[in-house]
């Protein structure tokens, strides 16, 4: 069919292959161009070309696998459609990346490759005509084929005016469509439609390598017909429900001299269906308040008028996904059984009675009133107590969802109220991200370490929280990317954290405090065996049948492997056990314990066969314990450590729980100067200070000397104070009476008793006042080993929060003044208290 007159292409052509598809004469299809040579090509050939020929290219079928493809010139498809290049779209940031529009002209044969780099480049050989393209029909009416080319032609026809005929002649681009069929001439028509109708690209392919105008028919029409009789069976299965909408839905785009078009049945509006209109029925559906379900229609309305290219497409879409997926109107029930919530925390928690308590409270408040908001509390205590754990076992409890938020670290204000939807990468908040993960409005929300947010030039998060834990704002929490409000008065907070001291007092004034103390060595004893011990059993694969930790080795781990105010290095020495007994178990080795176990475990030993699993258990006793644990971490060397005058002990509070904290003095001859080290607080220096100028005013009555017996006690004397581990920063006012009673020790060259600590802060007059942290305090002392505590007396009331059992084993004293601590710390009293100074009673004439 080639001509030698006419509109002819040139005779040689760059050539681009692609995967995509099948480009066949007077259609037009994108492109995108992903190789190198066809890289080359467009920056060669299509960017720098000036004249109208630099934009027609040759597009040959990659038959080649994508996946097997390599950098070698693929064997060349021998027919190909010489295509002009209509639009040329990309950049070259941040790597070249382009698409290109193509309309194809007309077949043409490959006949020399001339070169194949940069890009290919071939002598090529015209098989089509161009006029039949831009001819009027009328022109070709002479030249119509006659015989069996003219019967398929007219059959062809036909089918085209039916399946066209099938469609809804009120949709424009259909109108269009059947004016091209009688524009066109026939000879045009087999490719224009095999482009629009549902082909494989095996099948394009095949049309267009049938060169002859009777095979393209013959190749063409059956492809046509399959396509008419699925139309029939697509409404009659419409006709059979008279409630759908009966037309056929025909996405297509048009632009002459020819698009391909895609006739698309519109099934039962799944996935499949139209993305707009499934989004518009999940947006009325999600039962949102008025003010949401406005700003989402106008969005939707927005949405529909915007072109799938633009960027703001994405950034619409996303929202409006959203905005479906938040849980506006869902919740879960509350289970609000006293008796069985009681039994499930007892279960999962040991201790933490005051927790509990709050917890059955607000379950009982629910009973009687079903629309009370959710509480805001603050768990408050040392790491490893269980402040995390009895979150989610609240959850539980009330039959809710959790989920938790850990703002450690966090210092940008977006990541509680979200980027506002104007900048690049913006995305919804934590608390938005929560409700969407949990899909209910009413979870139980765990802010972790709330103690530890930062502050940034991004803002400061601790600020963006105090709409969120408002029981008065949170009712309308407006997240910057959403912009709309949503009510969070349903959600369930629980903040944690291991002070007070760094949580802004505006935000700790929103919640509800709730002190966790650390735990006593019988409530670790009773949790290792309730809990810990069990888990570490299930996690290293072993049964109680071939392990067994009696309670006085639990005691020995406690005491003298732990020192801390949670249960996490209890449970990890706990894994430690297990993993050694893992090992005797695998291969198979009997367990020897020393002769000084006790004589029943002998039996045990003899018979215990690691090679399978024990029939008796393997008992951890004191020396198997130091086999796999190592020495003693902690040793209780109190007594040790008072043995000359001028120490005494001390407590202090920190956020890991209380500890005993050594203060020790001496003094020289000097010049009366006061050295002070250990790392300590401008508020502790003041203490001692405050505690050299009480002695020395009451020095006289004290009997206190000198170096030399004078009477007061710096004179040509310096005073060295130090507090032992100079490597932790120290500060407050808890540790007056402490240096009170050094000093006191010092100067007299008495001992003070080496069972008794004492807390306190002091005055210049010498009276004693109260200090927080009693209870983790007093537990130190108890864990310590000591005997007697020292408190301030208005700090009695606190003793109630201490365990029976450690208030039963320890002498509390309660001192007004100093008078009553140096007389309670030092064996026999001290002298001259038994005859105090009495001041003049001063009596009022007003």
């Amino acid at each position: 069919m080639s001509s030698n007159s006419g509109i002819r292409i040139p005779s040689r052509l760059p050539l681009l292959l692609t995967h995509e598809g099948v480009l066949l004469p007077g259609s037009t299809m994108r492109i995108s161009v992903d190789t190198a040579r066809n890289m080359q090509l467009v920056k060669t050939r299509l960017l720098k070309g000036t004249s109208l020929k630099s934009t027609i290219i040759g597009v040959i079928p990659n038959t080649r696998d994508p996946e097997l493809d390599t950098e070698d010139l693929p064997s060349l498809h021998s027919i190909g459609t010489a295509g002009l290049a209509v639009q040329v779209v990309g950049s070259n940031w941040p790597k070249p990346h382009y698409t290109l529009l193509i309309t194809g002209l007309c077949r043409f044969r490959v006949s020399q490759l001339l070169k194949e780099v940069p890009f290919p480049l071939a002598e090529v050989e015209q098989l089509d005509k161009l006029e039949q393209y831009t001819s009027p029909r009328n022109t070709s009416e002479a030249a119509t084929p006659e015989g069996e080319l003219g019967e398929l032609s007219q059959r062809f026809y036909q089918a085209a005016v039916q399946l066209v005929g099938m469609l809804d002649m009120s949709v424009p681009v259909v109108a269009k469509l059947r004016r091209l069929l009688d524009s066109l001439p026939k000879e045009t028509l087999p490719d224009v439609l095999a482009s629009m109708i549902h082909t494989s690209n095996k099948e394009k392919l095949q049309v267009l390598d049938a060169v002859s105008l009777e095979e393209r028919f013959k190749k063409t029409l059956p492809l046509l017909t399959r396509q008419i009789e699925g139309l029939k069976l697509l409404q009659k299965t419409r006709k059979s429900r008279p409630d759908d909408d009966k037309r056929v839905k025909i996405f297509c785009f048009l632009v002459f001299p020819g698009r391909p078009f895609s006739l698309d049945e519109d099934g039962d509006d799944d996935e499949d269906g139209d993305d707009n209109t499934v989004l518009e029925r999940k947006v009325k559906g999600a039962n949102m308040p008025e003010a949401a379900l406005r700003v989402c229609l106008k969005e939707l309305k927005r949405l529909k008028k915007m072109p799938q290219s633009m960027p703001e497409y994405a950034l619409t879409r996303n929202y409006l996904d959203l905005m479906v997926e938040l849980p506006w109107s869902k919740s879960t029930t509350d289970c609000l059984d006293i008796h069985s919530a009681r039994v499930l925390l007892d279960n999962d928690h040991y201790a933490m009675e005051k927790l509990k308590r709050r917890v059955l409270e607000y379950l009982a408040v629910r009973q009687l009133k079903s629309t009370l908001k959710g509480p805001i509390l603050c768990f408050v205590g040392p790491p490893g107590v269980g402040k995390t754990s009895v979150g989610r076992s609240i959850a539980r409890t009330l039959g809710r969802e959790f989920h938790r938020i850990a703002l450690g670290g966090v210092c940008d204000q977006s990541d509680i109220r979200g980027h506002r939807r104007t900048y690049v990468g913006s995305m919804p908040g934590r608390i938005i991200n929560g409700l969407k993960a949990v899909g209910v409005n009413n979870p139980v929300f765990l802010l972790d370490e709330v103690d530890k947010l930062g502050k940034s030039l991004q803002g400061d998060p601790a600020a963006a929280l105090l709409e969120v834990l408002d029981p008065e704002q949170n009712h309308s929490f407006t997240d910057h990317y959403l912009n709309v409000a949503f009510d969070l008065s349903q959600v369930l907070f629980i903040a944690t954290a291991n002070t007070t001291a760094t949580i802004p007092p505006a935000l700790l004034d929103r919640m509800e405090v709730l002190q966790v103390q650390g735990y006593t060595q019988e409530e670790k004893v009773e949790i290792a065996h309730r809990h810990l011990i069990p888990h570490q059993l299930e996690q290293h694969g072993l049964t109680p049948h071939q392990l067994q930790i009696p309670q006085d080795t639990t005691l020995d781990i406690i005491s003298k492997y732990t020192r801390e105010a949670g249960v996490r290095s209890l449970e990890r020495k706990i894994g430690a056990i297990c993993r050694a007994v893992a090992v005797k178990v695998a291969e198979g080795h009997k367990v020897t314990k020393s002769e000084a176990a006790p004589p029943e475990s002998e039996a045990q030993r003899v018979s215990s066969d690691m090679a399978s699993p024990p029939e008796m258990p393997i008992v951890i006793d004191h020396i198997a314990l130091k086999d796999i644990l190592g020495p003693h971490i902690f040793e209780m060397e109190v007594s040790e450590r008072l043995t000359l005058p001028g120490v005494a002990i001390g407590l202090a509070w920190t956020p890991l729980g209380g500890e005993i904290m050594f203060v020790e003095a001496s003094r020289m001859e000097g010049e009366g100067q006061l050295t002070l080290t250990g790392q300590l607080g401008d508020v502790m220096k003041e203490s001692a200070h405050l505690a050299i100028s009480w002695l020395r005013s009451n020095a006289k009555t004290y009997q206190l000397t000198n170096l030399v017996g004078g009477l007061d006690p710096l004179e040509g004397t310096d005073i060295h104070l130090h507090f032992p581990a100079g490597a932790v920063t120290k500060d407050g006012p808890s540790a007056g009476v402490t240096m009170v009673t050094v000093l006191a020790s010092l100067f007299s060259g008495r001992l003070v008793r080496s069972d008794v600590a004492m807390t306190g802060e002091i005055t210049l007059r010498g009276l004693v006042l109260p200090v927080g942290g009693i209870k983790d305090k007093v537990l130190a002392a108890h864990r310590a080993g000591l005997k007697r505590v020292i408190i301030p007396k208005r700090n009695e009331k606190d003793l109630e929060e201490i365990p029976a059992n450690v208030r039963l084993e320890l002498d509390f004293v309660g001192a007004s003044n100093l008078d009553e601590v140096l007389n309670a710390a030092f064996d026999g009293g001290f002298p001259g208290i038994s005859n105090p100074v009495t001041l003049p009673q001063i009596t009022s004439k007003l």
